[in-house]
């Protein structure tokens, strides 16, 4: 392979992409594209255009959420009603590298001549991707969901929580944002599969495979117990590994886990050596089976240190993986995050500076993201069509005096 020593790119620096998703399944995987580089043509259906632009919180009827996923992107809004709006939206995927979608169906972009199949026609080195809630095949297909409903159908909610307690609910957008990052990997991969063969293809991606897929143990540990483990809300302490889970330490609740080769390290943080050869404790199972008797010792023990970062501090020192049980706002001055950029402050026309998580990937040939703007519903209605196809002031004047092309002031 050849390596040039050219000044650093963006690394999908003229890839176009045409994104007609919303909320943020979809609108998550654009998202980090965007921040890579890739041109974002981000289709809009009037009067509102993306329902992310509806949720809170919002203020001066700009909503952060849409901030926060929709920078870096050029909004055309379109009247899906009028002829002309579907043959701009066939005109600009005709000439895409991506087309991504998240409708509920199918069917919505197959009616209008916006499928895979239908793109690929005239396109064929396109690469589709469609991120939906269970998938485009199967019997819930065309079954409608969210983040929500995502955790419940993918047994997430169903482990979640503790078990004198009813399901567990993860209220951030667990499901959404995990689809979006399989989504933005499977693209990477395909776009490779591209560069290598010419080929474009059809990527199908549900949001509770993506959820599925998280059960590390579930399945097979069900399995080879022949049936004596099943899967459940376990609370604040895993079941069969120990000690992992919550411990109330000298100010507030510690996260701690220790594995079979950080037991010993466990042990000598605590000055509890006879418990290296105590074969009470030998195994993980049997320390997890006893973990009643050894959960009030370690918390004892935990309260003699003044402050929890004392504690952590000493627990380090011994090398055991632990932490506090920070909030999202933590984040914000955390010296840890500050280091690694993992809070950034962003610039909105509406808002001015408003606080986003940071980019989780840290490229050695992509040290400086853009500086991206999430755009006004119809913002670049005329900067795509003259751009990306070629249409005259004249066309574009007239399309907007006859409703196909919408704007708004948010």
């Amino acid at each position: 392979m050849k390596v040039t020593q050219e000044e650093p790119s963006l690394m999908l620096e003229g890839i176009h992409v045409v994104d007609f998703s919303q909320y943020l399944a979809g609108a998550g995987v654009t998202r980090m594209l965007a921040e890579l580089g890739a041109d974002i043509t981000k289709v809009e259906i009037g009067p509102i255009g993306d329902g992310g632009r509806l949720l809170p919180v919002l203020k001066e009827q700009r909503s952060g959420f849409f901030i926060q996923h929709n920078r870096g992107k050029k909004s055309i809004a379109l009247n899906w009603d009028r002829d002309e709006a579907l043959n701009i939206a066939r005109e600009l995927v005709a000439e895409a590298d991506i087309v991504l979608e998240n409708f509920g169906t199918a069917e919505t972009l197959r009616s209008r001549g916006l499928d895979y199949q239908s793109i690929k026609a005239h396109n064929p080195g396109v690469i589709y991707l469609s991120v939906s809630a269970f998938g485009r095949t199967g019997p819930w297909a065309n079954k409608p969901g969210f983040d929500f409903i995502a955790q419940a159908a993918s047994g997430l909610m169903h482990v979640t929580g503790s078990p004198d307690q009813p399901p567990g609910v993860v209220w951030t957008a667990i499901a959404d944002n995990n689809a979006a990052v399989h989504g933005f990997a499977g693209l990477g991969y395909a776009l490779f599969h591209r560069e290598k063969t010419g080929q474009g293809q059809y990527l199908d991606l549900a949001m509770v495979d993506c959820m599925f897929h998280h059960h590390e143990i579930a399945l097979q540990a069900w399995h080879l117990s022949d049936g004596e483990f099943v899967p459940g809300r376990m609370g604040q302490h895993h079941e069969l590994v120990f000690p992992v889970g919550l411990f109330q330490g000298p100010q507030n609740f510690v996260a701690m886990l220790a594995l079979d080769l950080q037991w010993e390290n466990v042990c000598r943080a605590m000055d509890r050596l006879d418990w290296m050869t105590d074969p009470r404790y030998a195994e993980m199972s049997d320390r997890a089976k006893r973990r009643h008797e050894l959960i009030p010792v370690i918390e004892e023990w935990m309260s003699t240190f003044d402050t929890d970062e004392a504690l952590l501090e000493h627990l380090e020192e011994y090398r055991v993986p632990a932490s506090p049980v920070l909030s999202p706002i933590d984040a914000i001055d955390h010296p840890h995050f500050v280091a690694r950029e993992m809070v950034r402050w962003v610039e909105d026309p509406i808002h001015g500076s408003v606080p986003i998580p940071g980019f989780p990937w840290k490229f050695s040939t992509s040290t400086q993201l853009p500086d991206l703007v999430a755009p006004l519903l119809g913002e670049h209605n005329a900067e795509i069509l003259k751009t990306k196809l070629g249409y005259t002031s004249e066309q574009i004047e007239q399309l907007q005096r006859s409703g196909v092309l919408l704007e708004g002031a948010t």
